[in-house]
């Protein structure tokens, strides 16, 4: 093959071009290409920087909600390993528009194209909200919030009766005693012979507050626009009988809009705290305000520092003890704080005040423990014992936590006459200690297990049956022995969402929107049924008043009829 020069494509690292076996690799390049072919930015071969830069910038949108999958209870890793993958995106999108070899044009018109989207992607979407594993959900700019297009129940008349009592209410937070189960009910297990049946739908304003319950009225707390609203229904047909507002709006990007806490019913008068830390005494029957007190301006706090003392808003259900009513106070960031405060059930005044911890998300709770009747609060970093009559303090147990980071939520539940049990998300997991007392103020408070790998109720508490404890730890469900915190089983991912227990079962509100029926057996995971209850996030413990079921979240609320059985099978 004379006067033919043989030319081969073979690709040199640093050049990626065709090569002459018959000219030296360099004769053909400028002494300025041998100089850029020196930098890193060049080292790299084309097809290959491409690909990494796919698989980068695919990490910066997947990496977010694989850590969640892979460590949901730990906030802060989730984060750290997002703000990771942007860095490495960034990096990369960086070293392609400036150091790389790609045509000047195609590097401008990428330049454009991200400044653009940049641009445009913010002045377009909002986060309209997010779920319980961090994962945001994005709305128009120009969308409303959907609180803010419900305006107000307008004129209405009607009156309840909650002064009448009957034994299937619910009139306080987690139902009666604050124990979360209902034992004496049984409900029916076959859902396809006797599926759950729908009395009424209702739109409602936003707001993570549950039911509260009593002769066939349910009272619960809303936000629909700048008014912070405690509504009366009826359970039968969800028409509203009176509503209270007060003008006050709680908003952030991650816990979202409106109150938080479930309102307490006793004696005809409604008792709720919303979110700004505003306590309202309610006529029953009415709705009329009986009295009031506004925490933020008794503390001296504006709602710039309370919310960074209490970010996602003060969510405790008011608790009543003889004829106190009994709320966390908290205070600003730095402190000082005040744990809880006991105000006088007919006037309002304030009675004592005690302890000296920053307020949690929790809700205080009466229990008898040690032959002692008190007052236990999980307050930011420490379970506090109070005297119910002075406010004092009886003693206190570390349980860590930050009420602006890895928060405490979880009530304490006592299991017997000298144990409670302590659980908490975030990594934290649970704890059984044992309270005793020699005599007088002599207070002994011992752990008798722990196990930071079990019962991580981010949002949620346990339901109590026999010898073992059922909770949702980080959105899956797992049944816990008492005695020494080994797992029997976890099973069903049902999200940060609520449960109850009925009878010898557990209705779990899934926070996807969905009802399950689950047997409350340490055996195994068994899942008896499921229906559709709503749709959206659903934060919201549910209510039982009898057979009916009560849900809601932040744009619905819904009543079920759920069959039940009386031969104890």
């Amino acid at each position: 093959m004379d006067g033919v020069v043989a030319i081969t494509t073979k690709f040199d690292r640093n050049d990626w071009i065709p090569v002459n076996h018959e000219t030296p690799p360099t004769a053909n390049v400028s002494e300025r290409d041998r100089a850029t072919a020196s930098r890193w930015g060049d080292r790299v071969p084309g097809p290959w920087a491409t690909a990494i830069i796919g698989v980068c910038l695919l990490a910066m949108v997947g990496m977010y909600p694989i850590g969640l999958r892979w460590d949901r209870s730990r906030a802060d890793l989730n984060v750290a390993l997002l703000v990771l993958a942007l860095i490495l995106g960034i990096t990369l999108v960086v070293w392609f528009l400036f150091r790389s070899r790609y045509s000047v044009r195609l590097r401008v018109g990428v330049a454009i194209f991200l400044l653009v989207s940049g641009g445009l992607l913010p002045a377009l979407f909002r986060i309209d909200r997010v779920s319980g594993d961090l994962v945001p959900r994005l709305a128009f700019r120009w969308q409303p919030a959907r609180d803010r297009v419900l305006g107000s129940h307008g004129d209405v008349f009607s009156v309840a009766d909650l002064r009448t009592t009957t034994a299937e209410d619910s009139p306080e937070f987690l139902g009666p005693q604050r124990r979360n189960r209902w034992p004496e009910r049984l409900l029916a297990t076959d859902w396809e012979e006797h599926p759950p049946r729908k009395l009424w739908e209702m739109p409602i304003g936003a707001g993570w507050s549950g039911f509260s319950v009593v002769n066939g009225y349910a009272v619960t707390m809303e936000q629909r626009g700048d008014d912070e609203l405690v509504t009366c229904l009826d359970v039968a047909t969800g028409e509203v009988q009176w509503y209270h507002a007060v003008r006050t709006r709680h908003e952030t990007v991650l816990g979202g809009v409106g109150p938080r806490g479930t309102p307490t019913i006793h004696e005809g008068r409604v008792y709720a705290l919303g979110a700004t830390g505003i306590l309202r005494c309610l006529d029953g029957e009415t709705g009329e305000e009986i009295w009031s007190d506004n925490i933020q301006e008794r503390l001296g706090l504006d709602p710039q520092s309370d919310r960074i003392g209490l970010p996602w808003g003060r969510s405790a259900s008011p608790l009543i003890v003889g004829e106190l009513v009994v709320v966390p106070w908290g205070g600003p960031g730095p402190g000082p704080y005040v744990s809880l405060a006991a105000y006088d059930r007919e006037n309002g005044q304030v009675a004592w005040t005690g302890g000296e911890h920053q307020a949690s998300y929790a809700s205080p709770v009466l229990a008898a423990l040690a032959d002692r009747l008190q007052i236990l609060s999980v307050n930011q970093n420490y379970l506090t014992s109070h005297c119910p009559e002075s406010g004092a303090l009886l003693w206190q147990h570390p349980w860590p936590g930050m009420s602006a980071s890895n928060v405490n939520a979880s009530n304490p539940m006592p299991l017997a006459q000298d144990r409670v049990l302590l659980s908490k998300g975030y990594g934290g997991g649970a704890q059984v200690i044992q309270v005793t007392c020699k005599g007088g103020d002599d207070w002994r408070v011992e752990p008798i297990w722990a196990n930071h790998r079990v019962l991580q109720t981010k949002y949620t508490n346990v339901v109590i049956r026999g010898d073992f404890a059922y909770g949702l730890s980080d959105g899956i469900l797992e049944c816990v022995r008492l005695c020494d915190g080994r797992r029997q089983w976890k099973g069903g991912r049902y999200g940060q969402g609520q449960l109850l227990g009925v009878g010898d079962a557990l209705l779990v509100q899934a926070e996807s929107g969905d009802v399950a029926l689950v047997a409350a057996i340490p055996d195994r995971h068994q899942e008896l049924g499921r229906f559709s209850a709503l749709s959206g996030i659903t934060w919201n413990q549910p209510s039982l008043y009898g057979n009916r079921l009560l849900v809601r979240n932040a744009e619905r609320a819904a009543c079920y009829e759920l069959a039940l059985r009386d031969d104890g099978a």
